[in-house]
């Protein structure tokens, strides 16, 4: 059985976005998938993305982080009702705790669900797993954003 399109396939085909994009050959190229009351990402790192043999770079962590954060707002804020189209969404705050060493060798996990939302913004916390132990967790919090905004329709 084929697994579900990711949001960023559904969403936004044609985004050059370096985490998410799915058009930027360069990029993470994260997917994202809706699983119950989660977003979820399974991802792999490349040598590239390595801070030293065998561990991802923190600042690739954050960029996960924040963009299958920014997916999980936006699927949230769409799904809550009220939006004809699949909101624009931006990064108003993100922290991130690296807790150990994530290891590049296998994939990671993020899984990311809503803590708090109202109309037009989600905060967000998600955690990341590798080789079935917690290395990073993140919050933040992420902002629909109208037309006319820079970054609208940045995903499409």
């Amino acid at each position: 059985m084929n697994e579900p399109k990711s949001l960023q396939a559904t969403h936004g085909p044609n985004g050059h976005c370096f985490g998410c994009g799915p058009k930027n050959d360069k990029g993470l190229r994260l997917e994202s998938h809706v699983d119950g009351d989660a977003v979820v990402c399974r991802w792999q790192a490349r040598p590239e993305h390595q801070a030293w043999k065998g561990t991802i770079n923190g600042g690739v962590i954050g960029a996960l982080f924040d963009c299958h954060s920014n997916w999980t707002a936006a699927w949230h804020l769409w799904e809550q009702g009220g939006r004809g189209e699949f909101p624009s969404t931006v990064t108003a705050e993100f922290h991130v705790k690296l807790k150990r060493p994530t290891s590049s060798r296998t994939p990671v996990t993020i899984r990311a669900r809503v803590a708090e939302s109202s109309e037009n913004r989600a905060t967000i916390e998600a955690t990341m797993e590798s080789e079935g132990k917690l290395t990073a967790t993140c919050r933040g919090t992420f902002v629909a954003i109208p037309p006319g905004h820079p970054a609208y329709h940045r995903w499409s």
